[in-house]
């Protein structure tokens, strides 16, 4: 049996685990995430809305479900290693798959691969940004600022980035764009482009020194969550503008502070006045009670004043202000 036929044979075991209920929300261009919880309840979340349970799966299926998506990574699932995590191999869609003790039961969570690129002209048509934020981060692109999308959760950070990453692409076509990820979420059409992606040995930190030798005029990331958030800017602050990434936060000051503390992981020196230069724009997009995502805020970072010690220094759409880090 070639390694062909063996794919083919996972991935049809795969689809009998999976069920009707989920294989027909893998087919649901309007479902964004399946998720099974310990107690096997079967929740789906679509667009615009709230999670809603559509079923249940007993433990016994649940943990061949997960064991069959290790088998086709290549790695195993047991209770010595009871995390699973990679690309659902039907789709591409981000996997999560968590075995007892560390939980109850077996549960897992699929975060579907985007299939469409909303551009930015259909965010603003779609009332989510204005005509004035959409000119700030057009010209953000134009003029190779570094950009950082902020938000919690299922806010809607990654769909952002693939409208930014279309008008960088429409903007300047000729730009070669290096790519970092975790699971392959980032869509990008530019002819001239690297995607590289972590594993379970090779990280983000390593990738990103491996991008400043492949050339890029941009460099562009998924989820910054640590100390590799100081080699991204560094690589943004040495003659590769023009950078995306996005990483969780409460709000747009957050994020400075975010970013802070993630460096902390990797080094003790003051980074205030390093972020400060290396930052141009964050726009931190929310999804409110009714599942409605909106762009809240969209702030410019200024470089800080040499007699500045702790606070950063922002301009918002309309107004300047100051405020001092914790």
């Amino acid at each position: 049996m070639n390694q062909s036929d063996k794919e083919k044979r996972t991935i049809e075991k795969l689809k009998r685990e999976l069920g009707s209920d989920i294989l027909s929300a893998l087919n649901d261009p309007t479902v964004i995430e399946i998720m099974l919880n310990p107690d096997c309840s079967l929740w789906v979340e679509k667009h615009g809305g709230h999670p809603e349970k559509v079923g249940k799966i007993n433990p016994a299926k649940s943990k061949a479900i997960i064991g069959t998506v290790a088998d086709a990574l290549g790695t195993i699932a047991t209770t010595e290693s009871p995390i699973v995590e990679g690309e659902l191999p039907i789709d591409g869609s981000r996997f999560e798959g968590v075995l007892p003790p560390i939980v109850s039961n077996p549960c897992f969570t699929i975060r579907k691969k985007a299939t469409k690129i909303i551009t930015l002209d259909e965010y603003v048509a779609s009332g989510i940004i204005s005509d004035e934020q959409v000119k700030l981060i057009r010209d953000a692109i134009a003029e190779k600022k570094n950009i950082i999308i902020a938000g919690s959760t299922g806010s809607g950070k990654t769909t952002l980035v693939n409208a930014v990453i279309d008008g960088i692409c429409d903007a300047s076509p000729n730009d070669r764009l290096v790519i970092i990820e975790d699971t392959n979420e980032i869509q990008c059409k530019a002819e001239n482009t690297v995607i590289m992606r972590t594993s379970e040995n090779v990280d983000q930190t390593r990738l990103l020194k491996v991008a400043l030798r492949k050339r890029p005029d941009r460099i562009i990331t998924g989820e910054v969550r640590g100390g590799e958030a100081l080699a991204l800017l560094k690589s943004w602050n040495t003659g590769h503008g023009g950078g995306v990434c996005t990483l969780h936060s409460n709000s747009a000051f957050d994020a400075l502070e975010r970013l802070e503390q993630m460096i902390g992981e990797v080094s003790e020196r003051d980074m205030m006045r390093f972020i400060s230069s290396s930052i141009d724009l964050v726009i931190f997009i929310k999804r409110d009670e009714t599942g409605t995502r909106k762009i809240t805020e969209i702030v410019q970072v200024d470089k800080m004043d040499h007699d500045s010690t702790r606070t950063y220094n922002t301009t918002s759409l309309l107004t300047t202000k100051k405020r001092e880090t914790l």
